[in-house]
């Protein structure tokens, strides 16, 4: 470190870099923006005195130097503060590793304006890239109008939408079904559903799936609307519970949603899983904190999200490269809430 009068430490420039190392200010430029046309030996020494001096360029300076902005921006309309806590705690992971910062821009889904909302804030913001989360990614007009821009974008989904330059799609339909196929084998036969906004992908995806799994058609009563709030599936877990042949297994469509079935089971002395199976989707933290533990479908959040923020990364770097779309493998994790339904 470069040392003051009274033996303070003092920040270190970029001068000081190149002054150390022998080169010019270009030459160190480059370097810290990994250009190609720096030799081996030269690159070699700069990221020696680099570490040496204890040099760490300010994001003004790298933006100067290259032209970037060193920011990306998450685009959220998501009242799940567990699902958007899990995801963007690897965004934040991937951007520190690479250097860049994280912007989170909130939007309404049902706003008619919402392509020209992220428009105008990628001017203002001039970020170098846009990670799309459900459900806002669902919206085509928003990829479109980012392309026009040229700014490269990745969406996060279940459905893949051609308008993204690149996606990740988990594949929710396929692990519902092995959930339903799951409960059957299980012997049960009273199955219910509580779904998610019927406007929203997801909800479709995950009720199809289900849906398909069951060898008969699910009666109507046994099939509740949902939000994804808790307040909504404490009301369809009333309204299920409440029947004269109350169902044997419930699969909500996320994992608040199943906790709020256990709360209603509990207050009703229903014993889980004796008499009735939960299911949820995520595999959110909320899964392990409840009693009993809640059998769910995994998204690896976190890890989706690291691999949405390299592959924008990349194609920042690179923007000529292609980066196909991506499939998600989900999971089934089986935990205390579901079991075989009791013999009456």
């Amino acid at each position: 470190m470069v040392q003051g009068e009274f033996g303070a430490a003092l920040s270190v420039t970029i001068d000081d870099v190149a002054q150390a190392a022998g080169v010019s200010i270009r030459t160190v430029s480059r370097v810290l923006n990994k250009a190609p046309n720096v030799g081996d030996q030269t690159r070699k020494t700069v990221l020696e005195t680099i570490d040496k001096l204890g040099y760490s360029p300010s994001i003004r300076a790298r933006a100067l130097a290259s032209g970037r902005s060193f920011l990306i921006a998450v685009v959220q309309d998501d009242p799940n503060a567990h699902v958007i806590s899990a995801l963007q705690r690897g965004i934040v992971e991937t951007c520190s590793r690479h250097g860049y910062e994280l912007v989170v821009h909130p939007v309404r889904f049902g706003d008619p304006e919402i392509a020209a909302d992220v428009e105008s804030f990628v001017r203002r913001s001039r970020v170098d890239g846009l990670i799309v989360l459900p459900p806002t990614s669902e919206i085509a007009a928003i990829p479109a109008r980012l392309t026009q821009l040229g700014v490269p974008s990745v969406g996060i989904a279940s459905v893949s939408l051609p308008e993204y330059p690149s996606m990740l799609v988990s594949d929710e339909r396929g692990a519902t079904f092995e959930l339903g196929r799951r409960l059957v084998e299980l012997g049960h036969r009273r199955i219910a559903l509580i779904e998610g906004p019927p406007h929203f992908r997801s909800a479709q995806e995950r009720r199809a799936g289900f849906l398909a799994a069951l060898p008969e058609p699910m009666p109507e009563h046994y099939r509740q609307k949902g939000d994804y709030g808790f307040e909504s599936g404490l009301a369809a877990a009333e309204a299920l519970l409440s029947l004269d042949q109350p169902p044997t297994a419930i699969f909500a469509c996320n994992d608040i949603m199943a906790a709020a079935v256990l709360k209603v089971a509990r207050e009703r002395d229903v014993r889980v899983p004796g008499q009735l199976s939960v299911a949820g989707f995520d595999d959110s933290d909320i899964a392990s904190m409840v009693t009993p533990a809640l059998t769910t479908i995994r998204r690896p959040l976190t890890d989706m999200a690291r691999l949405a923020t390299e592959t924008l990364l990349a194609m920042i770097d690179d923007p000529n490269g292609a980066q196909p779309h991506k499939s998600i493998t989900l999971s089934l994790i089986q935990r205390q809430s579901v079991a075989p339904p009791e013999k009456t």
